[in-house]
């Protein structure tokens, strides 16, 4: 009996690996300002995102600017400057600040919000491109107006359903790791064999790592499959990847761990057979 409960802890705590690792990842990582701007700060230099950005205020900031007979060339100035500017010092510290701005909107979206879109409002970006071009004395610059020019991230038909499913696991956050640690030692203290209960919880958080990196890869794909056809999937897919670092290092992190102590509790019980 007590060998059966404890292999049906162990089992339980296994599905419980990658829901834990959710849990906490949407709580303690989306749901935190500063670890959100750290995410998605390295996409700053991602070329699909920088691409994004350029072609979206370029082309917005163009039709807000009378040139005459210029009006023509004026995009193309604007886009060149832009690239210019998107590898400077100055465009990675725009890029922060539009992101921790963009944060309320995000949790707003996933939370209470309305609308089915995650949008970034490059106000930040903007104001400091007007600013470098005036510097430089670059024509028409000083008609450019510091606008908010807001560009799509993610946009999904059904981010409605999302909404539940991200409060629960923001609920979940907290409790479910220390439930799912709580499983595994209790399956240990119960069991007949205490090593062999080891050795199968090193197994079995191996095997929910694995889970978990199946997931992730799954929703990735699932997501971009959803994306409508005039959202960048380059861009897109690296906002996901960004987002979702925390869950792939753990993936990682947990296999390795699960996996040492398997053999660990194995070497182990060879030694004390070996006369």
């Amino acid at each position: 009996m007590r060998t059966f409960l404890s292999a049906v802890l162990i089992a339980v705590m296994t599905l419980l690996v990658p829901a834990s690792a959710v849990a906490y990842w949407a709580d303690r990582e989306l749901g935190d300002a500063d670890r959100y701007t750290a995410a998605m700060s390295p996409l700053a230099t991602n070329p699909a995102v920088q691409q994004v950005v350029v072609t979206q205020v370029a082309r917005a900031l163009s039709g807000q600017i009378d040139a005459g007979p210029f009006q023509g060339g004026v995009e193309t100035l604007l886009g060149e400057a832009l690239r210019s500017f998107s590898g400077t010092a100055a465009y990675r510290n725009a890029w922060d600040a539009a992101n921790r701005a963009a944060h309320v909107a995000f949790l707003q979206a996933l939370t209470t919000g309305d609308g089915n879109a995650v949008t970034l409002d490059l106000a930040p970006v903007v104001e400091q491109v007007r600013a470098e071009l005036v510097a430089e004395e670059v024509p028409f610059a000083d008609r450019i107006p510091v606008t908010h020019v807001s560009v799509t991230v993610m946009e999904y038909d059904n981010l409605g359903a999302l909404r539940k499913g991200f409060r629960m696991l923001q609920i979940a956050g907290v409790w479910l790791p220390v439930l799912t640690l709580l499983l595994a030692l209790t399956a240990i203290a119960v069991a007949v064999n205490r090593r062999r209960a080891v050795a199968a919880t090193g197994l079995g958080l191996a095997f929910g790592a694995v889970l978990l990196g199946i997931a992730v890869s799954v929703c990735r794909r699932l997501t971009l499959d959803d994306l409508p056809a005039d959202v960048d999937r380059a861009a897109a897919g690296a906002v996901y990847d960004a987002l979702t670092a925390f869950l792939r290092t753990t993936t990682w992190v947990v296999l390795a761990v699960g996996l040492v102590v398997a053999l660990i509790a194995w070497v182990t019980g060879r030694g004390r057979r070996t006369p």
